[in-house]
Order: C-alpha cells, then sequence, then structure tokens
C-alpha cells in the first residue's frame, strides 16, 4: 500500500508527486486545497519517499497501486492531480478507470514519448557511497559535480534522511530508477482516451507542454484545456504557487 500523508475532511482529492519527488513537496499546497472541503490525499509512488520499493516499475503498475489505495480508502469521484511522472500515472489511471474521476489535472507533462534527460542526476545519485557515512554537505558536495543547478539539488536532497544514527540514505530507490529509466518516458498507449474534462497546465519556461503537443494530447484527452503558468517552469507549482493554485481552484468551480 503506497504511503500517504492526509489533510482536511470533504471529497476526495489526490496529488501524485513527480520523478525522484514524494509527498513532502505538495504539503503546502495540499494544506491549501484541503482548506476548500478537500479531503487531501498526498502520495508517495512506489520507489519514492516513505512508500515500497519494487524493482517492477511503469505507469501500468503505478496506476494500479493508486487504484489499489482508492479502493482500500473507498475513494471515488477523485480529483486527480499529478505532476510530471505523476502526470503520466494519473493519465494512465483515468484512462483506465474513468468512473473513479470527478476531475483531472495534469501539470507539466504530454502524451508523448519523452527522451532519456535525467542521466546526470542520476550518475549524480549513484555516485554516492552512504557506506562512508558522508555528511549532508558532503552529499551536496558530490552531488554539485553532477547536477550544477542549485535548486534542482537542493529538490534532491529533501529525500534524504537519517537510516540510523550518523547513517544517511535517500528514500527513493536510486538503482531500480536507474534500471527503469526507459519507462519513464514512454508515450500513453493509443487506446488509452478519457472522454471528460481535464485540464492540463504547464509552466511558460518550460519545454514539456509545446503548442505543437496539443493536438496528440486531444486525441487522448478530447475535452482538454491548455493554461499556461507565467514565470514558472518545469516546477510550476513551486515556482509560481498563486497562479497555480487559482487556475486548479477555477477548474474545481466549474
Amino acid at each position: 500500500m503506497l504511503y500517504s500523508k492526509i489533510e482536511g475532511e470533504g471529497k476526495p482529492f489526490i496529488i501524485l508527486h513527480g520523478f525522484l519527488g514524494m509527498s513532502d513537496n505538495w504539503k503546502t499546497l495540499g494544506l491549501e486545497f484541503s482548506k476548500l472541503n478537500f479531503q487531501v490525499h498526498m502520495l508517495d509512488l512506489r520507489n519514492h519517499g516513505r512508500s515500497f520499493q519494487s524493482s517492477e516499475f511503469n505507469y501500468q503498475v503505478m496506476a494500479q497501486d493508486v487504484k489499489e489505495y482508492c479502493d482500500k480508502n473507498d475513494l471515488k469521484q477523485i480529483v486527480l492531480l499529478g505532476h510530471s511522472m505523476g502526470g503520466k500515472v494519473a493519465m494512465e489511471f483515468a484512462a483506465t478507470w474513468p468512473s473513479l474521476i470527478g476531475k483531472l489535472i495534469i501539470a507539466d507533462i504530454g502524451t508523448k514519448f519523452y527522451p532519456r534527460h535525467h542521466q546526470s542526476i542520476l550518475e549524480g545519485l549513484l555516485s554516492v557511497d552512504f557506506s562512508l557515512k558522508p555528511s549532508r554537505t558532503k552529499v551536496d558536495e558530490l552531488l554539485s559535480l553532477y547536477v550544477k543547478d542549485y535548486g534542482t539539488r537542493q529538490f534532491l536532497l529533501k529525500s534524504l534522511y537519517w537510516r540510523e544514527p550518523g547513517q544517511l540514505d535517500f528514500r527513493f530507490n536510486v538503482k531500480y530508477l536507474e534500471e527503469n529509466i526507459d519507462e519513464i518516458g514512454k508515450e500513453l498507449s493509443d487506446e488509452k482516451i478519457f472522454k471528460k474534462e481535464t485540464l492540463f497546465l504547464r509552466g511558460e519556461k518550460s519545454n514539456y507542454i509545446l503548442n505543437e503537443d496539443e493536438d496528440v494530447i486531444k486525441r487522448h484527452f478530447p475535452k482538454m484545456s491548455l493554461n499556461t503558468i507565467t514565470n514558472a517552469g518545469h516546477w510550476l507549482h513551486a515556482e509560481n504557487p498563486k497562479d497555480f493554485y487559482e487556475y486548479v481552484v477555477k477548474y474545481l468551480n466549474s
């Protein structure tokens, strides 16, 4: 069963994080959404956060994990929001079990195939030898040789935790993620179609959803709408949370 953080009471609202993320990334916005009479479930997907680890890792099994979570908690007519990798999971889930979806929100990811683009990050993560008991500062120093962007490193370091006194580790399973990295970029299969209204949000500075991608997305989500969050890149919910929140709330109230 997937680990979750739950805030509030009311209609079920599930949030799925992106690659190498976890539920904690959404705690601020999750709390805000919970104030709108939603029970917000921020999930850790398999091999991430505090959820279980498995060598099997693809969008089909991750969508099945979310389905089992819904069944266990008797969640129906859910609001489902997914960012990046979590957005692909949300697409797979919605197209497979459309009757469970009340509202669907996809953040900065399209339905298309994405080529590998996490190699340097994974190389950096794999370069950390925790048997040497490095400090948090040392881990950051090692990552900086592969990941130059400070913000990205801080995002990755959020998954550091004390496995035991004096022994740090990452919450995500780098080995399994690296072995299955080609699964992350896979496109939504042709037969997956979701006919209810769907909100797509993209970052103005991101290249994950291009203008020419819209026609392809509409084949799978014929009632989709696309809005652009200004002054934001791929982590649009963190870079411009105000506009992100307002777009989501407007869609929820429509």
